[in-house]
């Protein structure tokens, strides 16, 4: 069983809270722009993996057309998708779609820092382009030995639209090294990339 940081719970459960306080005046106008866009759901819930395999219901802002999963399948944006609203673009670039994930962290489903939280029955592709699960992926169950994190090595240093594999071996990396301090460095750092509004773009140059 892979031990996290002694401080890391707290920091998770103050960094929370304080975050869902700190959104309350943005939560109305993000939830008005994502209704009056399309009419459609201002919240996304999706079935993601959690630690040890276990499944949790992430909470997101919606920033595709409704009924995305449904229609295209579930899988990861790329850039200029065609599912992505005009007020989801926005809010992507600048991990506002994220906020409603401060529920899932205060409740223990996430943590701040750690590999990012995968959607069951996802569309991956592997090096060679073949469809294939995340279940048989090189890493897979080594990386769910601890909670999925808002952020990490992976989601901070190399391109959203890179294949698991390699995403993976980032994750990895991290359960090795996880620390307090370099979960305070990947937190102040996603929070620069944010107020830059440069998450879309992010990987090639923080």
């Amino acid at each position: 069983m892979v031990r996290e940081p002694l401080l890391k719970r707290p920091l998770d459960l103050v960094l929370s809270v304080f975050m869902m306080i700190l959104a309350i005046p943005v939560f109305i106008p993000i939830a008005l722009a994502i209704k009056l866009e399309d009419g459609g759901p201002i919240f996304y819930r999706q079935e993601r993996w959690g630690q040890n395999g276990k499944h949790f219901r992430a909470y997101k802002f919606r920033t595709m057309v409704p009924n995305a999963d449904q229609e295209f399948g579930i899988k990861q944006a790329s850039e200029n998708d065609r599912r992505i609203t005009r007020v989801g673009g926005i809010l992507r670039a600048m991990g506002l779609d994220e906020l409603p994930q401060m529920i899932n962290i205060f409740l223990g489903d996430m943590s701040f820092v750690g590999p990012r939280s995968l959607a069951v029955g996802e569309i991956v592709e592997d090096d060679r382009g073949r469809v294939i699960q995340y279940e048989d992926v090189p890493g897979f169950w080594e990386r769910l030995s601890v909670r999925p994190g808002l952020t990490g090595l992976a989601t901070v240093y190399i391109p959203k639209d890179v294949t698991p594999r390699r995403k993976f071996r980032y994750d990895l990396l991290y359960i090795r090294k996880q620390s307090f301090l370099l979960d305070l460095r990947l937190i102040v750092l996603s929070f620069w990339i944010s107020f830059r509004g440069k998450w879309e773009s992010r990987g090639k140059k923080v």
